[in-house]
C-alpha cells in the first residue's frame, strides 16, 4: 500500500484562483484535491482521462456542450474522457473537492517541471 501524508502534499496555483494538488496514484487511477476560489474560472479544456469528482464545500458551475450544470457541496459528477468542459465558481466562497482520474493523470500540464 502507498500512503501519501497530507503534510507531504504541495498545492499549485495552476490558474489564478485555482489550487490543485496531486494526491495518491495507483496503476488505474489518481486522486487530486482542488480549491477553486470565488470568481475563479477554469477555461474550457479536455483530457483523455475519465474524471469523477466530489464537491466537499461551495458550488461550481460546469459548462459542458453548451449546458450549465450547477454542482453543490455533497454532489458528485462524472466527465467522460475527451469531453470539453469548463468550470466557474460564481459563488462567494471557495469550492473544495476531490477529483479522481482514470487512467492516472500523473503529469498534468499544471504540475510544472
Amino acid at each position: 500500500m502507498d500512503h501519501v501524508p497530507g503534510d507531504a502534499v504541495e498545492s499549485t496555483e495552476a490558474i489564478d484562483g485555482v489550487h490543485l494538488a496531486q494526491l495518491a496514484a495507483g496503476t488505474e487511477m489518481s486522486v487530486q484535491h482542488f480549491r477553486i476560489d470565488a470568481g475563479a474560472v477554469v477555461p474550457e479544456h479536455a483530457h483523455p482521462h475519465e474524471q469523477t469528482g466530489y464537491l466537499v464545500a461551495g458550488e461550481l458551475t460546469f459548462l459542458v456542450d453548451g449546458e450549465e450544470i450547477v454542482v453543490s457541496a455533497g454532489d458528485s459528477y462524472a466527465i467522460p474522457g475527451d469531453e470539453p468542459h469548463a468550470v466557474e465558481n460564481r459563488g462567494d466562497v471557495p469550492a473544495d473537492g476531490v477529483d479522481i482520474f482514470s487512467p492516472p493523470r500523473l503529469d498534468p500540464d499544471w504540475a510544472g517541471d
